[in-house]
């Protein structure tokens, strides 16, 4: 759904793949992850490491069981309850991308 809108998707299953491919690219612009994920790292621990490491990069969480708040994001966090839209996902992406 998010390349057939256009963008460039990079996908890691774990923290230690998001690292390792992270390290490696210098545009990656937004996060997209799940609240509720396998591994060490819950989404929101992701998005606070994301933010401590890679400051410009922008945060989207979503999850279908947890309630989430702003302050729960870094500044400039969005949340997307599940279920979402393909215009709502991608909506909020070209916002988080615009010039």
């Amino acid at each position: 759904m998010i390349e057939s809108a256009g963008f460039d998707v990079v996908e890691a299953t774990t923290p230690t793949r998001r690292s390792r491919s992270w390290r490696k690219r210098f545009d990656i612009t937004v996060v997209f992850t799940d609240i509720q994920m396998p591994g060490s790292m819950d989404g929101l621990k992701l998005a606070q490491a994301v933010r401590g490491r890679w400051p410009p990069i922008k945060i989207v969480a979503t999850s279908g069981h947890v309630s989430v708040t702003q302050k729960d994001l870094p500044e400039g966090g969005r949340f997307l309850l599940k279920p979402y839209s393909p215009n709502q996902i991608t909506g909020v992406l070209r916002e988080l991308t615009a010039p």
